[in-house]
């Protein structure tokens, strides 16, 4: 065992659609977290590992900060506040014309465990603003580094590695070196599909669909997938199929063409659309998600 060896959980905070999953998706190297322009894409924890025989960095990416409104947000805010309870360095990432926000970023100053600031979509940003940006951070918060970036472009996400090493423990490994998640292809599945829901529907379609993957068939040269999609109202079901279901084979397509990519072989997927009023709501349905324990 190499006794230098750095390993520890870096956690992605931050409001909603301030950039943290395309960021966790470039420091991995690999598209593990749905982006879509729509605030609360993410609504699970998700981990992504970097491995080397020098350090194990265990990312989480987390849903948006945001005061919650009924069942789902409450579970959505208890995986941020359990990865942060694990972090050994957190990633608080805001945007560029972002400001201090005492409602979300005051628990950030009792914090015991480092903190990376990064500030976002700078590629927006004038030049001469990000000294600025940088000192009025530090001024506002106990942080050890704050480093300007764009997730989109990659501009100066390279700082971002060193500066979490100076931070992380000596530590053997949580995860064999082969992982490179703590989430299962179903999941991943059922994620591409509810990536192209939020591309492809408005209002409140994106947010009261839920994806379950019914049946995941491994074979030699094919994958064999059967999704069912809930809705919360007879109406968004049919909003969801669209005329002649012209709507819902759209998605299926984009979502298996995503799949394929993904897993690296041919996918056969199965929609169907169900309704489980106020899913969001009731904590039973919730559990049968897997969004509680």
């Amino acid at each position: 065992m190499n006794p230098q060896h750095k390993a520890g959980f870096v956690s992605i905070v931050g409001k909603p659609n301030v950039g943290k999953s395309t960021l966790m998706n470039r420091l991995v190297g690999e598209n593990l977290s749905i982006i879509s322009p729509k605030a609360q894409t993410t609504r699970h924890r998700i981990m992504g590992m970097l491995n080397t025989d020098d350090y194990q960095i265990v990312y989480s990416d987390t849903p948006g900060i945001l005061e919650p409104k009924y069942a789902l947000h409450e579970a959505m805010m208890n995986y941020v506040k359990v990865s942060l309870e694990d972090a050994d360095v957190v990633l608080l990432v805001i945007e560029y014309g972002e400001k201090f926000d005492p409602v979300l970023h005051e628990r950030f100053k009792s914090m015991m465990v480092p903190i990376l600031l990064l500030v976002n979509k700078v590629d927006k940003a004038p030049r001469t603003d990000r000294k600025v940006i940088i000192d009025y951070w530090k001024s506002a918060l106990p942080v050890k580094e704050v480093i300007p970036v764009s997730a989109l472009t990659g501009e100066n996400v390279e700082q971002i590695l060193p500066a979490l090493l100076n931070l992380l423990p000596l530590h053997p490994g949580y995860f064999p070196k082969d992982d490179l998640t703590n989430r299962s292809e179903r999941f991943f599945a059922s994620e591409i599909i509810r990536e192209k829901i939020f591309y492809n529907y408005n209002q409140e379609i994106p947010y009261s669909t839920e994806v379950g993957i019914e049946d995941f068939k491994d074979e030699e040269k094919l994958i064999r997938i059967r999704a069912t999609l809930f809705v919360e109202r007879d109406s968004q079901k049919g909003i969801l199929i669209g005329k002649a279901g012209s709507s819902l084979k759209k998605v299926g397509t984009q979502a298996r063409e995503d799949m394929e990519r993904f897993f690296g072989k041919k996918v056969f997927l199965e929609t169907h659309v169900k309704v489980a009023s106020d899913w969001r709501k009731q904590k039973e349905k919730l559990r049968m998600f897997g969004y509680l324990e």
